[in-house]
């Protein structure tokens, strides 16, 4: 790094050089043919070689033109100079510089899965657009994100990451983030394709067995509307996928993508994916590696090396034709131009600084911190806090003012000392009602040790309301953190209990990237709200809406298990031919516990009430020609009864009760949101495309069924209120098609 920030670099002529014999002005197709020409093989691999930011860097590589992209340059000087080095090479071609913005670059966002209790594609779009806007300020020019693996098992540490267990939901948000990041300046990788995130036991990098079926219908959907959205490259698996690594994988990268799905962009290997191949035991060298992965589909090698290293050897020998290197050197080519990184100069490094933690980032960061909030309880209406009623609030827990674990992984530039942290934005807002707060954390981060059990225990007594902050620390979520237990590491559930001991009312907030198993916490503290990793502004989130100043609209993106045992646990699970019936044992079950969540798909509550009408069928006969509709239509009217204005998020859910094979009795495919007066009612209104009623064949054939079919519409996935239309006629639609066909 220090080698790299004395480097003497060319003058400001370097920052308008205009690249390859063709003007500006010229259409991009004939710039990159131009280009094309002139390569030698070494410059060619280069371009589909992306490096990482090491101690040990040759930066001479930047000059001879073999680096197409860079990762972890992460600060405005270092993007500038990596970048004005790889225009002085011979054909003087900008970099590609990317980065992992999960949740934000230094104004940090709650992590995707807390985004998405949200249920807002705008939030969401907004979101993504400020996260790349940050990031395009320093220079980067591309993200690893968004994550579009559907989240089925929470021992898997990468549900944090993704947008949770459905893949209708995903699918919505995956779009949203594309767009965002595309309004922000940055071009956006769809990931992980496909089938990542089933890995055996929820084991980050085991390997994943998925049915043709499942696979269609389950975890390609969202790429489909990424690629939709205009998704400008996606990432392979680093998983074997039925045996055979991702990244190796022709018919899945070539057959299902490119040709299938129609995907035009750029095919990156994930980190060492490429290597990998030989630990996966179907290479026997870095060269064969390299072959491999570039005949399956592979544009861009990350971090490995070894496009570099061998494909212009390997086209020498006439083991790879020189056509399938340049089709992959023409997709890096396109997207740089399509960025603009030709005409545009070098990144200004004044200034950069000062684009970060802009007040507007910060607003829409606490914005976005409000909306993924979801109150799981609220016994005898204990929150909002009424300061008529409470005086003294004693915050007892070792996350209350912990910020580094509020930032969370995946944090691009953030730093703990930007954030406000729970007891910080609490104090503020009690100061402001007269109210005082007394601190005492119980135990430290890991919760070892109960030296501090008795001052939180009277701390707890001389106050009118507990908010006890538990759950898991930044290191359990993320990449590499998959988990065989989602218990609170250490004595946390003994510290509830003693505080709960003093008798005095508890509001646990629940800290973590994913739910955990609660315990007899719920039946201790009379309310509890999840408040995942909530990012820099979380601090003052959580304490207006504790305080009422915002009403809780959060709603669960996955299904909340009651013991870890359970795992995979979702809402849509296949019925089975002995169906669950509590109190029967030859049904589907458990013997020592419920099969059902703690809180399902969809739940959460708000400091108002909310009552679903009966939904009403505005199509009711759905099907092809001029005499039935191609969208069904559902409207249902929503009734604010309680006492405060509040959000809600009406959900619908569509089941076929006879099929051609067994389906699950709902999935969701609507959701809208009403913000309403108390006593006010609304109208939701969902608008579903007939092919979203269909399932897929093993080789990709969409199948929408005549028949008849039930809408279900209320607060969560166990929605009551419902009503049957009929689809009239029936479609097949070829593999990879969007529309179903009669």
């Amino acid at each position: 790094m220090r080698r790299l920030a004395r480097e003497i670099v060319c003058g400001t002529a370097c920052l308008v050089l205009l690249i390859g014999p063709a003007s500006p002005s010229e259409p991009a197709e004939n710039r990159i043919e131009a280009l094309l020409s002139r390569m030698t093989l070494e410059e060619k691999a280069g371009q589909l070689n992306l490096i990482s930011h090491e101690p040990i860097l040759d930066l001479d590589s930047f000059r001879r033109g073999e680096v197409g992209a860079v990762i972890n340059f992460n600060n405005a000087g270092l993007v500038a100079q990596a970048d004005r080095l790889a225009r002085s090479s011979r054909l003087g071609i900008p970099l590609l510089v990317g980065l992992d913005i999960v949740h934000g670059y230094r104004t940090i966002f709650p992590l995707p899965l807390a985004m998405a209790a949200s249920f807002d594609p705008g939030l969401v779009r907004r979101a993504a657009a400020a996260q790349g806007r940050e990031s395009a300020a320093i220079g980067l020019n591309w993200t690893f994100s968004p994550m579009a693996d559907v989240a089925r098992d929470l021992r898997w540490g990468r549900v944090v990451e993704g947008l949770g267990e459905d893949p209708w939901l995903t699918g919505r948000l995956t779009a949203a983030q594309v767009e965002g990041f595309r309004d922000g300046g940055l071009a956006s990788t769809l990931k992980h394709f496909a089938g990542y995130s089933a890995v055996l036991g929820g084991r980050d990098y085991d390997a994943t067995f998925v049915a043709p079926t499942e696979l269609h219908d389950l975890h390609l959907p969202p790429f489909r509307d990424g690629i939709r959205a205009g998704a400008d490259a996606v990432m392979t698996a680093l998983t074997a996928l039925n045996g055979l690594p991702t990244t190796a994988d022709s018919t899945l990268m070539t057959g299902l993508l490119r040709r299938q799905m129609g995907f035009p962009g750029l095919v990156v290997a994930d980190w060492q994916a490429v290597a990998s191949l030989v630990k996966h035991g179907v290479a026997h060298d870095g060269a064969e590696a390299a072959r491999k992965a570039l005949m399956a589909g592979v544009d861009m090698d990350m971090t490995s090396g070894l496009f570099l290293r061998h494909l212009p050897e390997e086209v020498r020998a006439g083991r790879v034709p020189e056509s399938a290197v340049d089709a992959a050197v023409r997709r890096v080519l396109r997207l740089k131009f399509g960025l603009g990184l030709f005409d545009h100069p070098v990144i200004a490094v004044e200034g950069a600084e000062e684009k970060l933690l802009r007040p507007e980032t910060r607003r829409l960061a606490r914005e976005a911190a409000r909306a993924s909030l979801v109150l799981l309880q609220n016994r005898g209406d204990l929150l909002p806090i009424d300061p008529a009623r409470v005086r003294r609030i004693a915050v007892i827990g070792p996350f209350a003012d912990s910020a580094w674990d509020q930032v969370g992984p995946h944090e691009g530039a953030g730093q703990e000392w930007d954030a406000v942290t729970i007891l910080a934005g609490l104090r503020e807002r009690a100061a402001a009602s007269g109210v005082a707060v007394d601190f005492a954390p119980g135990c430290p981060r890991v919760c070892d040790s109960r030296a501090g059990f008795s001052e939180a225990v009277a701390a707890a007594a001389g106050a009118d309301l507990v908010v006890a902050v538990m759950g898991e620390p930044r290191d359990r979520s993320g990449e590499g953190s998959s988990s065989a237990y989602l218990s609170w590491p250490g004595l946390q559930h003994d510290l509830l209990a003693a505080v709960a001991g003093a008798g005095k009312p508890v509001a646990l907030v629940v800290i973590g990237g994913r739910p955990t198993i609660l315990g007899d916490a719920p039946a201790q503290a009379q309310a509890v709200l999840m408040a995942w990793i909530a990012g820099t502004e979380g601090g003052p989130a959580l304490a207006e809406t504790l305080f009422g100043d915002a009403d809780p609209s959060g709603r669960l993106p996955v299904s909340w298990p009651r013991t870890v045992g359970q795992l995979p646990l979702t809402y849509d699970a296949l019925p089975g031919g002995r169906p669950h019936s509590p109190g029967s044992r030859w049904t589907m079950g458990y013997a020592d516990e419920s099969p059902l969540p703690l809180f399902p798909f969809g739940y959460g509550l708000s400091y108002t009430r909310f009552a679903y009408g009966e939904p009403e069928i505005v199509t009711p006969r759905v099907g092809v020609g001029d005499r039935y509709e191609a969208v069904l239509e559902v409207r249902a009217p929503v009734t604010n009864y309680g006492t405060r204005a509040g959000r809600a998020v009406a959900q619908l859910y569509i089941g076929q009760p006879v099929a051609g094979r067994s389906r699950p009795r709902r999935l969701l495919r609507g959701v809208a949101l009403l913000d309403l007066a108390s006593g006010e009612t609304g109208t939701a209104t969902f608008r579903v495309p007939a092919r979203d009623l269909g399932y897929h064949e093993p080789d990709g054939t969409l199948v929408v069924e005549a028949g008849a079919y039930l809408a279900h519409v209320g607060g969560d996935s166990l929605a009551t209120r419902s009503a049957g239309f009929t689809v009239e006629t029936g479609w097949r639609g070829p593999p990879g098609s969007d529309e179903a066909r009669r």
